[in-house]
């Protein structure tokens, strides 16, 4: 099963690094993942005294009172991936953003990328770019 983050493309421009986290979750959270009851769209990766955490990724359990379905969620990840992300975000200026949670065997794992937010006109841009794209190949399809 896959979860993707459907806005992170519009929102950001990724770049090719990838590093992969497992992710720290409850039961219900869980069993959550494996009813497709998540949403990524929103969701970003801070790191705080060393440790990465994803922040306000919904995964909403149902039937539980008192839970909050976005609260931070630990990532598992090794001291020198933490430092290597570290460094980067604030070289480059750029975020850290869950691009797809799938699960690996038993385990649920989130796939990470470096990504340098877009701005708005550079969002209205890329818009223009598909609606164009896609005016292109209706007209082929009808021409043929």
């Amino acid at each position: 099963m896959k979860v993707f983050n459907k806005r992170a493309r519009f929102d950001y421009e990724l770049l090719p690094e990838r590093v992969e986290a497992g992710v720290s979750l409850l039961g219900i959270e869980a069993k959550a993942f494996r009813d497709n009851r998540i949403d990524l769209s929103q969701s970003f990766v801070k790191i705080l005294n060393e440790e990465a955490y994803l922040i306000n990724a919904n995964i909403s359990a149902k039937g539980v009172q008192k839970y909050d379905s976005t609260r931070m969620r630990k990532l598992l990840l090794h001291k020198n991936e933490i430092l290597s992300l570290i460094i980067k975000t604030k070289q480059k200026k750029l975020q850290i953003v869950p691009t797809m949670m799938y699960n690996s065997g038993k385990r649920i794992k989130v796939k990470l990328v470096l990504g340098k937010p877009k701005r708005k006109f550079e969002k209205k841009e890329s818009l223009k770019k598909k609606d164009i794209e896609r005016e292109i190949q209706t007209q082929l399809k009808n021409n043929y």
